[in-house]
């Protein structure tokens, strides 16, 4: 199934290319689909997997392609590929060794838990949301760095796409056009230089995207290394950046900025073993709350998109997001009560409120009792003939992160200190409410909701996915999951079907548009108080099964499938 961008860039190159180090930036198409058995990489802008795939051709490994399509990303898809941001990165090595990165935002040192009240003690979330005050200190060049020991090429060869086209410039797509024409208004309100994303006329597809000043950052950083960020000139113009826009990211916090290995969040499910993202995730320790829960039932039986799965499935939801906002938070600053969220003793004391075929009520299902113990995003799979996968989810948090691009770097900032709770009780920009585990303090790394996940069989990967979505991301991907294993769907029908989203506060089942209407309307007779909304997520999947390699690119935006 192939989607073409738009008749103006006359497309005649597919990503098939055959020749292993070129490809060209002004005439692409988008392929949702891909079957083959070398290897496969699946992101959100199709340039981005070509030069993914190409890293493949050239003798790189999964890890060699991650850090290449993450790189590119950084240019062609501004809105959430980044160097100015952070995420995770899920590793499984073909020797049986899985991995997990944190590269997580940091606040600043001189953040305090109350930055962002005003004298009356209200939240101010513009603050929060945009402009310079609303940056974390970026680890995305320190993820990069972490993982080079697992990759294969030089790095000058990884990074050199990303610098070409910066330099050279691409051509953009339509849903591009018409996100730099939407935002116009707040990267000029909140920049004190000129961007490369704004111009005197609106954008329209077929338009060629250039940011020289990107590509000497990205320059710097390829003969410097991790220094070229975290010190040096770049690190200048961050904090020259800040002192004008009155922001608090120092020279200090850019020196002191580390990535960290910790250990994965692996659980089991129905012969399957789920490997993901821990603390700061969110999903690492939602996503085995739910399952863990899903198992006790026979929801295969119960069918796809019923009435019966659909409402079991909207209640463990609930369920797990109600802890989720009083227990979870950095564990370097809270001692997050992980073994005791996921031991059967608590699972069973939680499904003991679900009562089916009725809509639960989140005024009275709050978070369980525990003895403290001792959206925009991107996501990007890979897997490579050796049997080495990565799923690599990276942000700036809401869409071009908080609009605040660094003078003279070239680069946009993120928005991540909105993920902190900024007063308990207080809904961020996804809707989400936190408490003390989730509270500012300086070095601290605010809750996320990315979750990438490899999952395995007979210890070797079958699955790779992960999905932008803010909160949404960690439903998506317990249905994605679902879908596979429970409900036996195709690939595709697994991405594409439509999604569903309840997250505790507030009381609401959001369906995708497309959600079938009478489902919709059962749902409602229950007592569910049901919206339709846009998109949910952008799912990005490989399916390893005997040999073959399918890669399915979501449907709901410029996300591409490609390999060979």
């Amino acid at each position: 199934m192939k989607y073409l961008i738009s008749p103006a860039f006359f497309l005649v190159l597919v990503l098939a290319v055959t020749a292993q180090d070129k490809f060209n930036p002004y005439q692409y198409s988008i392929s949702k689909h891909f079957t083959g058995a070398n290897g496969a990489v699946v992101a959100a802008h199709p340039l981005a997997s070509q030069v993914g795939v190409m890293i493949l051709r050239k003798g790189g490994n999964a890890v060699d392609a991650a850090i290449a399509t993450q790189l590119a990303l950084a240019v062609v898809y501004p809105g959430a590929g980044n160097i100015g941001g952070g995420g995770f990165m899920v590793i499984h090595l073909s020797g049986g060794k899985d991995l997990t990165l944190d590269f997580r935002e940091k606040a600043p040192l001189k953040g305090s838990r109350d930055m962002y009240l005003d004298a009356n003690g209200n939240a101010d979330l513009n603050k929060s949301q945009h402009g310079h005050l609303a940056a974390g200190v970026p680890g995305a060049v320190a993820g990069i760095f972490k993982a080079m020991p697992y990759a294969r090429l030089p790095f000058k060869q990884l990074i050199q796409p990303a610098i070409d086209l910066a330099a050279k410039g691409f051509v953009i797509t339509g849903a591009e056009a018409a996100d730099l024409n939407d935002d116009r208004e707040l990267f000029v309100k909140n920049n004190t230089r000129p961007t490369a994303f704004v111009k005197d006329i609106p954008w329209k597809a077929g338009d060629t995207l250039v940011q020289k000043e990107l590509a000497e950052t990205l320059i710097r950083i390829r003969d410097q290394g991790k220094k070229g960020f975290y010190e040096g000139k770049t690190a200048r113009l961050i904090v020259a950046e800040m002192d004008r826009g009155k922001g608090m990211i120092s020279l200090e916090d850019l020196k002191k900025y580390d990535a960290v290995w910790r250990d994965a969040s692996v659980f089991e499910y129905k012969g399957h073993r789920v490997v993901t993202m821990p603390l700061p995730s969110s999903g690492g320790v939602l996503l085995p709350m739910m399952m863990k829960m899903t198992a006790r039932f026979p929801i295969d039986s119960f069918g796809f998109h019923t009435p019966k799965s659909v409402q079991l499935m909207t209640e463990i939801e609930r369920l797990a997001y109600a802890d989720r906002a009083k227990f979870l938070g950095d564990p370097d600053f809270y001692a997050v009560p992980v073994k005791t969220l996921l031991s059967d003793d608590y699972i069973t004391s939680r499904l003991r409120l679900y009562q089916p075929d009725t809509a639960g009520d989140s005024r009275r299902i709050a978070s369980g009792d525990v003895t403290k113990e001792s959206e925009e995003t991107t996501h990007l799979s890979v897997a490579d003939k050796e049997g080495n996968a990565v799923s690599l989810t990276t942000t700036l948090n809401g869409g071009y992160g908080s609009h605040t691009v660094v003078g003279g770097a070239g680069f946009l900032l993120n928005n991540e200190m909105d993920d902190f709770s900024v007063k308990p009780g207080v809904p961020n920009m996804y809707g989400a409410v936190g408490g003390e585990a989730n509270a500012i303090a300086p070095g601290k790394r605010m809750l996320s909701s990315m979750t990438p996940v490899i999952v395995l069989r007979s210890g070797k990967p079958v699955y790779v996915t992960g999905t932008p979505g803010g909160t949404t991301i960690t439903t998506s991907l317990y249905q994605t999951l679902l879908n596979l294993i429970d409900f036996k769907l195709s690939a595709l029908d697994a991405v594409n079907q439509p999604k569903f989203h309840m997250q505790w506060l507030p009381d609401t089942l959001y369906v995708e548009k497309e959600f079938p209407e009478a489902l919709k309307a059962t749902m409602e007779r229950m007592g569910y108080k049901v919206n339709s909304r846009g998109h949910i997520g952008r799912t990005e999947l490989i399916v390893i099964d005997n040999g073959k390699i399918e890669a399915v690119g979501d449907f709901r935006g410029d996300d591409t499938a490609a390999g060979y």
